[in-house]
């Protein structure tokens, strides 16, 4: 690691709460997971601390001053927001709309999802406070859902930083996060990121299955093909400060309240929780129901303590489940209380931290059981309050902990009968089996705690920012440069390639229609004194002719077979031999029958095989299938096989973009500055016929021999409008 990298740690909460006394405000240290975990590394390496502080409206100026000045000591920088904007941003978007479909409760997202602008114009906010703040080799941190648009506002900032994101809920399943109005925004800001963590392998592949449906990036299993260079993906489970826990559950304090917990003799089962409808407490309370009802000989020996810690009390949503539980937990005194017997101790509070190691040391069982949960560090928190070596973890399935825990009972949260039965497994277990399963489970969440996980991903971002395989867009002085020469040039050939580099792919080639900011663009182009522009393309003549024949520029479709200079017509080179077409043109149609969303676009000369509105892992491997058959067929055809985005292509040979390019410049002044963008496989054979001092620029993260490089088809008109002044 580089002695002089400082770590800039961006999260939505400072790791510090603001206290008014009468002595002045108190600025408290929290002790969260988060707090706690990114503790060491901040004072380690040096850096600062981005945040929100909390509410200081109420602050006079001079409480104000004491507090910026207390934060500053302690290396934090606070991001001020209004009231107005922590109710849009923080509870309507980020809790209201992404917590609930994050944790697959889709049912409460509201009907009419609203204020992403403000959540965009918050991250926005965070993002120049640290673009304010970073220093050349600085590390950036950047932490959990509220602000997944920064790494990328941040690389539009700074294109050189190095960004890490860490995500600290689950990342849903493709086919729910696709509900979000706002998906293409939000994994495009997470892939401004060098690398992007989660708790676990599920919620990665969940992330790189939904970047493929939204974006088509090549992906591969820890890494995604983006327009910076790579996004490497890596697997980081949160752990604690384990040794913490286990060295205060052996305190004085924590014995003493174990011992009032046990002087009843009961045998106890414990539940701490946020009261929140992810955390699974009614079909908990409905499992011990069950229990109750399904071995009464437990009636008056065991009970279960269940903390639940008040959560959004001002949110409706959140104010009827508390009801719900109240009555879930009435219900059951009711029908199996007696006067010296409560089943259920329910405490709407949060508890102090001995009052709550003391809970784990005395449980007899620790439910956890969420519906779903990123990682859920009570579970380990109860293995490392457990020195005593005993104690038995009843852990929910869909929490991200049950990934590494696999020696604690498991269960489906929602099968109410499976869950009273794995509790019931707890209570009676043998002490020997008790002991076994809770040595390997302390080993493990005592080795890997929290400041290993800090540490790793520090490590693993620190490597990532200087490794890729994908070339990075060109610097901004490279594409200056290069502008400026075409600016300067008395006579510019300009050689185009059409979709990917003028306009954005689309499900269907048909829908790849210029939109009137191009053919006005272009139109200034070949307006420029000595210019000439040809838009060299793979597409039928048919369509370029519909779209841009109206301009003063070459056409050349089907990559030069057909060629149009301008007011001119259409003239095709040679007919190659057509034999192969129809056996071809079968197993294209046999393919394209059994993937549902591709579709064959037939030219004078070849075929291309478009998947793009296929399901995209689907559609990849039915297209490797399928070059497979294709070149076992036409093996001693004339005929080129090329793989292209989401497209397979049958192209005569000597039929390229390089015979168009030649075709051009043979007619071209010797002395015309040829500047030549294209995207894709085909466009390398243009690249490859330019003569030498020629520019070539290539679209997107593929390998290219052209020199320079741009991300977008955006950027692209954006170097081309700077040459068209």
């Amino acid at each position: 690691m580089s002695l002089m990298a400082r770590l800039l740690i961006v999260s939505n909460r400072l790791p510090v709460t603001v206290h008014p006394s009468s002595s002045g405000p108190a600025v408290q240290r929290s002790t969260g997971g988060l707090a706690t975990g990114m503790r060491g590394p901040h004072e380690r390496m040096g850096g600062l601390w981005i945040g929100y502080p909390g509410d200081l409206e109420g602050l006079t100026r001079e409480a104000r001053a004491e507090v910026d000045a207390r934060l500053a000591d302690l290396r934090l920088v606070p991001v001020p927001l209004s009231p107005d904007e922590v109710a849009r941003y923080y509870e309507s978007y980020s809790n209201g709309v992404l917590w609930p479909l994050f944790h697959y409760f889709a049912a409460r997202l509201p009907l009419d999802v609203r204020d992403f602008d403000v959540y965009e114009r918050v991250n926005a906010r965070f993002a120049d406070a640290i673009a304010a703040r970073y220093e050349p080799g600085d590390l950036v941190w950047v932490h959990d859902y509220q602000l997944m648009l920064v790494p990328q506002m941040l690389r539009d900032r700074i294109p050189d930083a190095r960004i890490g994101f860490f995500l600290h809920i689950p990342f849903p399943s493709s086919e729910m996060f696709r509900l979000l109005p706002h998906r293409e925004r939000l994994v495009e800001g997470l892939l401004g990121a060098d690398l992007v963590g989660f708790h676990t392998a599920g919620y990665l592949r969940h992330f790189a299955s939904s970047v493929l449906r939204l974006t088509s990036a090549p992906t591969e299993v820890d890494r995604i093909r983006w327009r910076h260079g790579d996004v490497h993906l890596g697997v980081f489970p949160m752990g604690i400060d384990a040794a913490h826990f286990s060295e205060h559950a052996e305190s004085a304090e924590v014995r003493e309240l174990v011992r009032d917990h046990q002087r009843e003799g009961m045998r106890l089962l414990v539940g701490i929780d946020r009261l929140d409808y992810t955390k699974g407490i009614p079909r908990r309370l409905l499992a011990f129901e069950a229990l109750l009802r399904q071995h009464p000989e437990l009636h008056g020996n065991i009970r279960l303590v269940q903390v639940a810690v008040p959560s959004r009390e001002k949110v409706e949503a959140y104010r009827e489940f508390r009801t719900e539980v109240d009555a879930l937990v009435g219900r059951i005194h009711g029908e199996f209380a007696t006067a010296g017997w409560s089943p259920v101790h329910y405490l709407y509070r949060g508890l102090s931290h001995p009052e709550i190691v003391a809970l784990y040391r005395a449980a007899d069982v620790v439910l956890v059981t969420p519906l779903r949960d990123g990682m859920n560090l009570v579970a380990k928190e109860f293995v490392a309050s457990r020195p005593d070596g005993d104690g038995v973890l009843v852990l929910s399935e869909f929490a991200g902990a049950a990934s590494e825990l696999s020696e604690a009972l498991r269960v489906n949260p929602y099968d109410v009968d499976g869950t009273a039965e794995a509790l019931h497994r707890g209570l009676t277990m043998p002490e020997a089996e008790r002991r076994t399963r809770m040595a390997v489970l302390r080993e493990r969440v005592m080795q890997h705690d929290v400041h290993r996980w800090a540490s790793s991903f520090v490590a693993r971002l620190e490597a990532a920012g200087g490794s890729t395989s994908t070339p990075r867009p060109s610097p901004a002085a490279a594409l200056d440069a290069a502008v400026e020469r075409a600016r300067a040039a008395p006579r510019l050939l300009l050689l185009l390639d059409y979709d990917g580099t003028l306009v954005p792919f689309t499900p269907s080639p048909e829908l790849a229609v210029p939109d009137d900011a191009l053919l006005a663009l272009l139109r200034r182009l070949a307006a420029r004194p000595g210019a000439q522009v040809h838009v060299v393309s793979g597409r039928k003549r048919g369509s370029l002719e519909r779209w841009l024949g109206a301009l003063p520029v070459g056409l050349h479709a089907e990559h030069g077979f057909w060629s149009r200079s301008v007011g001119g017509a259409w003239t095709g080179a040679e007919m190659p031999d057509r034999r192969w077409r129809d056996p071809a043109q079968e197993i294209l149609r046999e393919f394209a029958d059994r993937t549902p969303g591709a579709l064959i676009e037939e030219k004078t000369a070849g075929f291309a095989w478009h998947f793009r509105g296929a399901d995209p892992e689907y559609g990849a491997a039915q297209a490797r299938e399928l070059a497979v058959h294709l070149s076992a067929l036409l093996t001693n055809a004339p005929v080129a096989i090329l793989q292209g985005d989401m497209v397979v292509e049958l192209r005569p040979h000597g039929v390229d973009k390089g015979l168009a390019a030649r075709r051009i410049l043979a007619a071209a002044p010797r002395d015309a500055l040829v500047l030549a963008a294209g995207d894709d496989r085909t466009d390398e054979d243009l690249f490859a016929a330019l003569p030498a001092g020629s520019v070539a620029v290539h679209v997107g993260p593929s390998e290219s021999r052209a020199a320079l490089r741009v991300g977008t088809v955006g950027a692209m008109r954006a170097v081309l409008q700077r040459i068209a002044g």
